[in-house]
């Protein structure tokens, strides 16, 4: 069984600076936070101890979209996350937030500090980003149950949307993407 985790007073807060920023796009953003959540929460067993890391990893692994409108997203949102967590104080292991957000799109296992986290965080990007047709060990009913869940509200043409708009074309956008963000 999956648990849904739909809701986080952790998540809300940390959105809250930058709704304005992603504007009409949230909804949409923040249920693939939720959606991710949900999946690395699960490969991490819910163990409670990893969920402050997963939701900040979470809520900045994208953001850099909307904050600096750009495809080479990573680093702006490994820069805002980090100094968000110094300025708030949350208190999270700088070097595994830092990895959990740039290794992110890594197509192999990440092996480094933090690695359950950071593979964990990977595994739910993959499964999400490609609306259940990876599905790292979970079943398509799994995969279904948090889809019906947590809405996706196109987050799919959302990310199809920047990357024409930020890429002057969707086959531009889509291949600066595959260059600046995956990893092997």
């Amino acid at each position: 069984m999956i648990e849904i985790i739909g809701y986080c007073d952790r998540v809300e807060g940390l959105f809250d600076p930058y709704r304005g920023t992603i504007g009409d796009d949230f909804p949409a953003y923040r249920g693939h936070v939720y959606r991710v959540i949900t999946y690395a929460m699960h490969f991490l067993r819910n163990a409670g101890v990893h969920r402050p890391m997963v939701e900040t990893a979470l809520v900045y692994h994208d953001i850099g979209l909307w904050t600096e409108k750009n495809l080479a997203y990573l680093d702006p949102s490994q820069t805002l996350a980090l100094r968000d967590n110094e300025k708030l104080g949350l208190g999270l292991d700088p070097e595994i937030l830092r990895a959990a957000i740039h290794w992110h799109h890594k197509i192999t296992p990440y092996s480094g500090p933090g690695a359950d986290v950071v593979n964990a965080v990977r595994k739910g990007d993959w499964i999400d980003a490609s609306g259940g047709m990876i599905r790292k060990g979970l079943s398509k009913a799994q995969v279904s149950r948090v889809e019906n869940a947590i809405p996706d509200y196109g987050f799919p043409d959302v990310l199809q949307r920047l990357a024409k708009d930020l890429g002057g074309n969707r086959i531009a956008g889509n291949l600066r993407v595959l260059r600046n963000v995956f990893k092997i």
